[in-house]
């Protein structure tokens, strides 16, 4: 789906959304794939950051799954809420629907776990409300073969697959504005390359 005939996300209409980037649902990844999945979602937080694109981040349940995890913790902007997500679809929860709202944007970029149900639900919840979605192939995970099952499931949906590189290019654009970054751009995150 485009918005005005656009097919590249901006910036000036994009919310990043970190979802529920909490141990519990690491610990099911393999462990070679954890930290640096982390690290690609905290370096893109830190892009968006810098871009002065807003950030949402949720936590499923945090009574029983515990916060998130340091490295995304670390990465949010100072004093950013961090929404207790009490269903898989972040559109399911009033006060979390309402802060999507009260973004004023209208394309929102899904990084973050489980790519086959609570990124999946997440991105169809935000499409049926009209918004234009993005998930991030290489910012998202389930255990195989859940990760791909999950995006095929959304690109069939005509929800927008990318990756970090990919979405990291759209939000720039151009020379001056990758000035703003310069400085993320050394070190970079594992299996990024700019």
């Amino acid at each position: 789906m485009m918005i005005d005939g656009q097919p590249l996300f901006d910036r000036s209409r994009s919310c990043l959304i970190v979802i529920d980037v909490q141990q519990y649902f690491l610990d099911k990844l393999p462990l070679d794939q954890r930290a640096p999945l982390v690290a690609r979602m905290a370096w893109l937080m830190r892009v968006a950051s810098a871009l002065q694109i807003p950030i949402m981040a949720t936590a499923e349940d945090i009574a029983d799954n515990g916060g998130l995890v340091e490295g995304i913790v670390t990465a949010l902007p100072e004093g950013q809420k961090v929404f207790d997500k009490l269903v898989f679809g972040l559109c399911g929860q009033a006060d979390i629907l309402a802060a999507v709202t009260e973004t004023g944007r209208d394309e929102f970029v899904l990084i973050g776990l489980e790519t086959d149900v609570c990124i999946c639900h997440s991105a169809l919840g935000l499409q049926g409300k009209g918004y234009r979605v993005a998930a991030i192939s290489d910012a998202t995970g389930s255990l195989p073969p859940h990760h791909e099952a999950g995006l095929t499931r959304m690109a069939r949906a005509g929800i927008t697959i990318t990756n970090v590189k990919g979405i990291y290019y759209e939000w720039l654009r151009d020379l001056a504005s990758l000035r703003l970054v310069d400085c993320l751009r050394r070190p970079l995150p594992p299996d990024i390359t700019l």
